[in-house]
């Protein structure tokens, strides 16, 4: 019997897979074709501290091996998380959460945290320093150390939670700003988000996106985000959540061999919802084969 048990910040996971935030909502659809339960965890929709409309349409660009995203963050702010969603997704889940925060200064994420501190079900707190989909925000904190440490440290300051930088992979030193988290007192980090993609309809001749950019994601930038993984796992001294592309069982051994604590599957859970389902069905099976008896021991194996 395989081991597919990992550990986060002393919060032990049934398996590594976690959906990705902004890709499984809060539970709710899923839960009406599968056992969700079966996740290791959920990071579920990104908050912010007021609710968003997010961005206008059109927001998505299909590309081959994936998809460019422009949503903005869209959400009812965290008040409403907290009031209506988190006490709905407790009814249909009962394992710690990831809540994924954001925000456009200092003090929205940090009333964001404040607020996610007092929930019972958050486990760890996700900060979000990396979304390419919104003006003076977001990736604004993340691609400069100096900033992410910032946010880091306030952060760290209202909760007692883990809390998990999200980096971004726009930028020019990935290890750099991870370092400059941890020695802010991060608990881990994720990476990646997603890059800064475009499309263009060339009979119209404009951006297929109303945004013009977006998040780019899926298959395509796998090996991109394997090799962020492995750069900034071999630097740090804090657990990785490794996402990116992942859309297989050999994926996530993958990343977790590249220095990966536990894996996301973002867009893939848009062109299948059974996506995370399958994945965690497979990867027994998969272990098996290549003679793995515990998951664990596998993070980092490459070097």
């Amino acid at each position: 019997m395989v081991d597919t048990r990992v550990v986060l910040s002393g919060i032990t996971l049934d398996n590594p897979v976690i959906p990705a935030s902004g890709t499984f909502g809060y539970g709710r659809e899923f839960a009406e074709i599968y056992d969700i339960n079966i996740l290791g965890s959920i990071s579920f929709k990104g908050t912010t501290k007021d609710a968003r409309l997010g961005n206008p349409l059109p927001r998505i660009a299909e590309c081959p091996d994936g998809l460019i995203n422009s949503v903005g963050l869209q959400n009812p702010g965290v008040e409403a998380v907290c009031r209506e969603e988190l006490p709905n997704l407790a009814k249909i889940y009962q394992k710690p959460l990831i809540a994924n925060i954001s925000g456009f200064s200092i003090e929205e994420y940090i009333t964001c945290a404040r607020a996610m501190d007092k929930e019972p079900q958050v486990g760890i707190i996700e900060v979000n320093v990396s979304c390419p989909n919104v003006h003076n925000g977001g990736m604004a904190y993340g691609v400069c150390a100096d900033s992410a440490a910032e946010v880091t440290r306030a952060v760290k300051e209202v909760t007692t939670k883990p809390v998990y930088i999200k980096l971004s992979p726009n930028v020019t030193d990935i290890v750099e700003i991870a370092k400059a988290c941890e020695d802010a007192g991060a608990d881990g980090i994720s990476l990646i988000n997603t890059l800064l993609g475009m499309r263009i309809d060339i009979k119209t001749r404009k951006p297929v996106i109303a945004n013009k950019m977006g998040g780019f994601s899926g298959p395509a930038i796998f090996p991109v985000a394997l090799r962020m993984v492995y750069q900034v796992a071999n630097a740090v001294n804090i657990p990785v959540i490794g996402m990116g592309g992942v859309s297989s069982a050999a994926d996530v051994i993958e990343m977790m061999m590249a220095g990966a604590a536990a894996v996301q599957v973002g867009a893939a859970n848009l062109v299948n919802p059974y996506a995370c389902k399958e994945i965690i069905e497979e990867l027994p099976a998969l272990c098996e084969e290549l003679g793995i008896e515990k998951l664990a021991d596998i993070i980092g194996i490459v070097k």
